[in-house]
C-alpha cells in the first residue's frame, strides 16, 4: 500500500473531519498575531509503544435507535454509530431512554459495555431506572478503548442517499445533547478536555464555502467552533496555511473507566455473559432490554447492513509538552488531494497517530504497511516544523 492508496482508502477525511461542517466561521489572523509556541512531536521508531486495531460498526444509513416488542419484553436498539460512538453516545443514549420511559417498568438490561452501552446505562439511571449491564468484555477490553475519540459527530461516514429527513433530525438532536454533556465532563476526572487542533491547506478556506463531505453539513452550526486561519510565516508548520480550531478531546482509557465507576456508584450491576440468539436475550429477568452490542448486532439480530470499518492507531510514548492536535498531513504543492493522511492526538497514555479506515474488513491484525506510512508521515511533518 503506497501513501496515496493509504490516504484514499484511509478516510478520516483530514480536512473534513477537522472542520466538521459547512460555512465555518472564519477568522483570518494578520501578521501581528501568530500561533503560540508549539513543541514538535518527537517521532522515532524507538518511541513506538503499541498499535491498536478496532472495528467500527458502520451502517450506510446511519445509527439505529428504535423500539420493538419481543415476547413480553420491550427491546430498544441503539447501535451502528460508525466512527462516531464517542461523539454521539450521550445523545443516542438519551433517545433510547425516552423510548424506555414509555414503559411502566423501571428495570433495564443494557447489553454491551462500550461507550454506547455505558452512556445509555447512565442516562437510564438518571431517569430512575435500575440497570444491569450484560457484556462479554468491559473496559479496558472494548472496541471503544481503541477509538480515536474526539467530538467528531459526522465521522460516521453516513451516505447521503441512504439517510432520511427523520434520521437527520434525530442525528442533530443526538449531536447537540452529546456536545452539551461532554462539555460538562471536561476536566481531569473524565479525560475530556478542550484542545486546539491544526489542519493544513495550500489556500485559506472561504467563508460560506465548504470543502467538507456532505455529512458534515448535518452538524448544527451552533456546536461547531469557528476557524482561525494562519497564513505564511504565522505558524510553524511546513504548509502555506494552518487552520486552527478548538475541539473536545476524549481519552478513552480514562473516560470509560470513569463512566463505569459512575455506573457502579449508582447501584449498577455488571454481568459477564454472551448471547448467541435473541431467545437467549428474552431469558433475562429485566422487562426492558437495550441492545448496545455494536457490530455484534449483525449476528444477534441479522442486520446485514451493518459492516465493520477497520481502523488502527499507533502510539508513541507520552510527551507532556505536546498540547495540540493535528488532522491531515501537509498537502502536496501540486494538489490539495495529496496529503499524508495522518492525524496526531496527545493523550496521557501516549501520542496517538492515525489513521486508517478499511471498509468491510474483519481482520484485527495491524496493517504493517499503513503503520509504516503513518509513522513516516509524522516524521516528515514534525521534522519540518520550524523551531526544532
Amino acid at each position: 500500500m503506497d501513501r496515496r492508496q493509504l490516504l484514499k482508502a484511509g478516510g478520516f477525511g483530514a480536512l473534513g473531519l477537522y472542520m466538521g461542517g459547512c460555512a465555518p466561521r472564519v477568522q483570518t489572523i494578520g501578521p501581528a498575531r501568530r500561533v503560540g509556541p508549539l513543541t514538535p512531536v518527537r517521532v522515532s521508531w524507538n518511541d513506538v509503544i503499541r498499535t491498536t486495531v478496532g472495528l467500527r460498526p458502520y451502517r450506510r444509513s446511519g445509527f439505529v435507535v428504535r423500539a420493538e416488542r419481543i415476547d413480553d419484553k420491550t427491546l430498544i436498539h441503539n447501535y451502528g454509530h460508525g466512527g462516531a460512538g464517542h461523539s454521539l453516545s450521550w445523545g443516542t443514549g438519551f433517545l433510547a431512554t425516552e423510548l424506555a420511559l414509555d414503559n411502566e417498568q423501571r428495570r433495564a438490561a443494557v447489553v454491551g459495555a462500550g461507550v454506547v452501552g455505558l452512556t445509555t446505562a447512565r442516562q437510564l439511571q438518571r431517569h430512575g431506572f435500575t440497570v444491569t449491564i450484560y457484556a462479554t468484555s468491559v473496559p479496558p477490553h472494548t472496541t471503544s478503548n481503541k477509538a480515536w475519540a474526539s467530538f467528531t459527530p459526522a465521522s460516521g461516514i453516513v451516505a447521503l442517499g441512504a439517510r432520511s429527513p427523520a434520521w437527520d433530525t434525530q442525528f442533530r438532536r443526538a449531536a447537540r445533547i452529546s456536545y452539551e454533556q461532554l462539555q460538562l465532563l471536561a476536566g481531569r476526572d473524565y479525560g475530556v478536555s478542550w484542545i486546539y487542533s491544526y489542519s493544513f491547506s495550500n489556500a485559506p478556506p472561504v467563508e460560506g464555502r465548504s470543502p467538507q463531505r456532505d455529512t458534515d453539513s448535518l452538524v448544527p452550526p451552533d456546536i461547531r467552533p469557528g476557524l482561525t486561519v494562519y497564513g505564511p510565516g504565522e505558524h510553524p508548520f511546513p504548509a502555506p496555511y494552518a487552520i486552527e480550531r478548538a475541539i473536545l478531546r476524549i481519552e478513552p482509557s480514562i473516560y470509560l473507566d470513569a463512566l463505569m465507576h459512575d455506573f457502579m456508584q449508582f447501584d449498577g450491576r455488571v454481568v459477564i455473559r454472551s448471547f448467541e440468539t435473541v431467545s437467549d436475550l428474552v431469558t433475562l429477568e429485566e422487562p426492558l432490554i437495550v441492545n448496545c452490542t455494536g457490530l455484534g448486532t449483525r449476528d444477534l439480530f441479522g442486520d446485514e447492513a451493518l459492516i465493520p470499518v477497520k481502523g488502527q492507531l499507533t502510539f508513541l510514548v507520552p510527551q507532556p509538552f505536546v498540547s495540540y492536535a493535528t488532522f491531515g498531513g501537509v498537502p502536496d504543492s501540486a494538489s490539495e488531494e495529496r496529503s499524508f493522511g495522518i492525524h496526531m492526538m496527545p493523550r496521557r497514555d501516549g501520542i496517538a497517530l492515525g489513521g486508517t479506515s478499511e471498509r468491510d474488513v474483519w481482520d484485527l491484525e495491524p496493517n504493517d504497511d499503513a503503520r509504516r506510512e503513518i509513522v513516516r508521515g509524522h516524521m516528515e511533518l514534525f521534522g519540518a516544523m520550524r523551531g526544532r
